[in-house]
């Protein structure tokens, strides 16, 4: 199927049945004094909600999603949705930049106009690119996904399709972060022949080479023969190979994992289970979306230092509206189950560029990065967080255009 022009269009109905759920929430208790402890805090919640029942305007955002140029194809079965904006300059580079969970092609926003119109946000129009921000499968507005196997190869094998065969770009770029880094890797890895080159926030895929393989070991040999978590970690055996950095990186990932990875853990086990809660109450689909926004940003405490509400509640309403929170989360339960751990002769050849933001979920030295990337480009930022093209984009397309820049 040809791409087709596409409107972002939520019936009336929906926006009445959203605003009904509103006015009757059933809230939760909380323990006194709790703030942020156990989750998301109940005063900011019934803030948000007011705010999202009596001030936000749908609208409003919609209008601004349909500004970009929006398209709709079927490839191989999978509906996908994607903005596709044309650079002005020279010689545009095609770049397709993904996004992860919870985010959306609302993330990208602030960075697409500066990516293909550098000239007017006081840039050089060499550095123009045309932008490609697809929705992943079964997150916003693509398909939701209806067969099993839907993780990071499968849709880096659809982007490439899409960006070569259905845009008929033959080379093409590529930049993500969260699950966007790991389909990002996979384009470097598995497409080379089309990618020239890869940006990402987040080196957590692949897993380097460690001797004989994690795959196949039971949950007892794995606790006995790894370190980290048993769904992810190293062996032993391999980890008295590192150097003192990248160790304190593997107790960063432990400690975080233990504070902050319940909700990877029940996506990637039973997300069908949490989708009852998260698909019917708003108010709940609110509060698991918005307690990441906080908790992985670099603002101190207050996401509303970083984030306005309409940008949080935008994000919501994307997974709102499409009823996709389930099939998004299910992208954790089909990666769990296809670990990528690379061969002794594997790496990611293409020229990779890693920008490490410092309150990113994971900081790894660039000595890790290279065991698996080929990294010509590795710049550690000042400040910022997991959600780097909406929290620091002109830092993010700063870096972007350089590396780029001896690519083209």
């Amino acid at each position: 199927m040809a791409a087709q022009p596409y409107t972002i269009s939520v019936s009336d109905d929906v926006l009445e049945d959203l605003r009904h759920r509103l006015m009757h929430v059933r809230w939760p208790d909380e323990i006194p004094g709790a703030e942020w402890d156990y989750g998301s805090n109940l005063d900011y919640i019934k803030e948000l909600v007011a705010y999202w029942r009596d001030g936000f305007d749908w609208r409003t955002a919609e209008a601004g999603l349909n500004a970009f140029a929006n398209f709709y194809t079927t490839i191989e079965g999978q509906g996908i949705h994607f903005i596709h904006e044309k650079g002005k300059g020279p010689n545009p580079m095609p770049i397709i930049v993904t996004h992860g969970w919870p985010g959306s092609i609302y993330e990208m926003h602030k960075i697409i106009p500066l990516l293909t119109d550098p000239a007017s946000h006081g840039g050089d129009p060499a550095d123009s690119f045309d932008v490609v921000v697809p929705s992943m499968p079964g997150y916003g507005f693509s398909a939701q996904t209806r067969e099993r196997g839907m993780n990071t190869r499968r849709i880096a094998e659809l982007w490439d399709k899409l960006m070569a065969d259905e845009l008929g770009y033959s080379r093409y770029a590529a930049q993500g972060g969260d699950w966007g880094a790991g389909v990002t890797a996979r384009l470097g890895f598995h497409h080379s022949d089309h990618v020239l080159g890869i940006h990402t926030t987040s080196v957590t895929q692949a897993i380097p080479y460690q001797g004989a393989s994690l795959q196949g070991l039971s949950m007892r040999e794995r606790l006995e023969q790894v370190i980290g978590t048993p769904q992810g970690g190293y062996r032993r055996d391999f980890a008295a190979t590192l150097s003192d950095e990248e160790l304190e990186m593997i107790d960063q990932r432990v400690s975080w994992a233990a504070a902050e990875g319940g909700y990877a853990h029940i996506q990637g086990t039973k997300p069908q289970t949490l989708a009852y809660g998260l698909n019917d109450s708003p108010v709940g689909l609110c509060a698991w979306i918005v307690e990441k926004y906080r908790t992985w940003s670099d603002c101190n405490g207050d996401v509303e230092s970083v984030y306005t509400k309409d940008d949080l509640l935008t994000t919501v309403m994307i997974y709102w509206v499409t009823q996709t929170i389930n099939s998004s989360t299910r992208l954790y339960y089909e990666n769990g189950r296809t670990l990528w751990y690379f061969g002794p002769e594997d790496r990611i050849d293409v020229p990779c560029a890693i920008a490490v933001f410092p309150k990113e979920l994971s900081t790894p030295p660039r000595s890790w990065a290279e065991r698996t990337y080929n990294v010509q480009r590795w710049t550690e930022m000042d400040s910022g967080g997991h959600f780097a093209a909406l929290e620091k984009p002109a830092e993010l397309v700063s870096d972007m255009r350089e590396f780029f820049r001896d690519l083209r």
